[in-house]
């Protein structure tokens, strides 16, 4: 497969390739790490490692405490709730996620989707999560699930029997599935990001800002070319600046 990335990637980018790549290349659906490793061609080590490097340390803590500023909802006060929880410290597992999605799904809240407009519906912080990310009990069908589904951007279909105990992490894309290399769900997304860029797709609009955030952010790719919301400008000054302390 690695012989093969400069010709997956001259077909991914021509605009008269209309087969979708997964049905010329079928070895991403049952080869865990090619993403990774077409991702990393395109870039290089150290941009690849980023968010895994970065986010427990430094974004994961300063994300909590900046989600704590915004107006208390349910939803936020779960996530918070559980981004602050070790699994270890929770024997009565009151968590709905485990700390890592947690974060991540409050990055959301912080970056929501912008208004689309007179004749768009707003999209809610809530709503742009399911298109993010889907949890899927996992005694239930995946082929059912692909067949119900009409999405055209890719989303995380997270398998388990609970939100907070993931048992294996998919991404779901053109009604099919790339098995996930990470059992994390930090990992996951990571794979999830890097999909954007190996089969040259555009973001989700309810997710423009988180995804943009991360991308210039994160991993520092296009950082000044990209155009970026005022929303996402402000936040990253303000994580960019402050100390790795929570109150």
């Amino acid at each position: 497969m690695r012989e093969t990335f400069e010709h997956r990637q001259k077909l991914i980018k021509d605009p008269g390739f209309t087969v979708h790549i997964l049905s010329t290349f079928p070895r991403f659906l049952d080869t865990k790490g090619l993403v990774e490793q077409d991702f990393t061609l395109l870039f290089d080590d150290e941009t690849s490692s980023r968010l895994l490097q970065k986010w427990d340390m430094f974004f994961k803590p300063n994300v909590i405490k900046e989600a704590k500023r915004l107006a208390s909802t349910p939803e936020l006060t779960q996530l918070l709730l559980s981004a602050e929880t070790p699994e270890e410290s929770d024997p009565d597992e009151t968590r709905i996620h485990d700390q890592e999605m947690a974060s991540l799904l409050l990055l959301i809240h912080l970056l929501p989707p912008s208004p689309g407009g007179p004749k768009c519906p707003k999209i809610s912080a809530c709503d742009a999560v399911k298109r993010l990310v889907i949890f899927h009990k996992s005694c239930c069908s995946l082929e059912e699930h692909l067949n119900n589904t009409q999405r055209q951007h890719p989303y995380l279909l997270a398998v388990g029997r609970q939100k907070s105990k993931i048992e294996s992490f998919y991404i779901a894309l053109d009604k099919h599935l790339i098995p996930c290399q990470a059992n994390r769900s930090l990992g996951a997304f990571d794979e999830l990001f890097k999909v954007h860029f190996v089969f040259n797709l555009s973001y989700d609009s309810a997710l423009v800002n988180f995804y943009t955030f991360l991308q210039t952010t994160v991993y520092n790719i296009d950082v000044g070319q990209m155009k970026e919301s005022p929303r996402v400008k402000d936040l990253r000054a303000r994580l960019l600046n402050q100390t790795v302390t929570l109150s």
